[in-house]
C-alpha cells in the first residue's frame, strides 16, 4: 500500500510537469501515510471516516502552505491544483486497505478481483489493436477476469463478480489515459502509468466490491 502511494505521489507532480517537487510528493505521501494508520487505528467500520477525515485535514493543510507561495497567481493556482490532486489520489489508495478493514473475509476476495480486472484491461490496452477497439476489447477482458477470479464461495458471483472487473477495468484505462498525456517521459510510464490504473479502481473496489459482499 505505501509502495502505491508513493509512486501516484511522485507520478501525478512528475505528469503534471513539476520536477522536483519533493515538499509536495512528501506531503501527499505522508498524507496517505496518515491515513493508512488512520484506518488501522480505528474500528473497521469507521475506516471510510478516517480516511475521508485524514484527507480533509491534508487539504486544509495544502492550503496553508501554499499560502507562503511568492510565485505568479497562475504559477501558484497550478501548483495548488497538482498538490491537492496528488494528495487526493495518494489517500483515496487507501480504499483498499479500508475494503480490508472493514468487509471482513469477503474483502479479500473483492481485492483480488479488482486487481484481476485491473490487469486485464492494462494487458489488453498495450495490445496494437484498432483506437476505438482497444478500449473495448479491454473492458470487456476485464470483465472476463474478474468473472474468473472470484473464488469458490464468494457471495456474488458470475455477474457480480464480472461486474466488478469491468468497473475496475474502466477505471484503470482512465487511468491509463491519462498517465499517456506524457509520452516521452519513461518516469511517467514507470510511476503515473503503472499506479493511476491501480489507485483509480479503489473507489469501484470499495463502493462496488463492499456491496456485493
Amino acid at each position: 500500500m505505501l509502495v502505491l502511494q508513493a509512486v501516484t505521489a511522485a507520478g501525478w507532480f512528475r505528469l503534471n510537469g513539476m520536477w522536483p517537487a519533493r515538499q509536495g510528493i512528501a506531503l501527499a505521501f505522508l498524507g496517505g501515510a496518515t491515513a493508512d494508520v488512520a484506518m488501522l487505528l480505528v474500528d473497521g467500520a469507521q475506516a471510510l471516516t478516517a480516511m475521508v477525515a485524514t484527507l480533509g485535514v491534508w487539504l486544509v493543510l495544502n492550503l496553508v502552505l501554499h499560502l507562503r507561495n511568492r510565485s505568479a497567481p497562475d504559477e501558484r493556482l497550478y501548483a495548488l491544483t497538482a498538490a491537492l490532486t496528488s494528495t487526493a489520489l495518494t489517500v483515496v489508495a487507501g480504499g483498499y486497505l479500508a475494503a480490508l478493514a472493514e468487509g471482513g473475509d469477503g474483502a479479500a476476495a473483492v481485492v483480488v478481483i479488482t486487481a484481476a480486472g485491473v490487469a486485464a484491461a492494462t494487458l489488453v490496452r498495450a495490445l496494437p489493436l484498432p483506437p476505438y477497439v482497444s478500449p473495448v476489447v479491454a473492458a470487456l477482458a476485464a470483465a472476463g477476469a474478474g468473472f474468473a477470479a472470484a473464488p469458490p464461495g464468494f457471495p456474488s458471483p458470475g455477474a457480480g463478480a464480472a461486474g466488478l472487473g469491468l468497473a475496475a477495468g474502466v477505471c484503470a484505462l482512465v487511468g491509463l489515459r491519462t498517465a499517456s498525456y506524457d509520452h516521452p517521459s519513461r518516469f511517467v510510464h514507470m510511476t503515473a502509468g503503472v499506479a493511476l490504473p491501480v489507485t483509480l479502481a479503489a473507489p469501484a473496489l470499495y463502493g462496488l466490491g463492499l456491496a456485493l459482499i
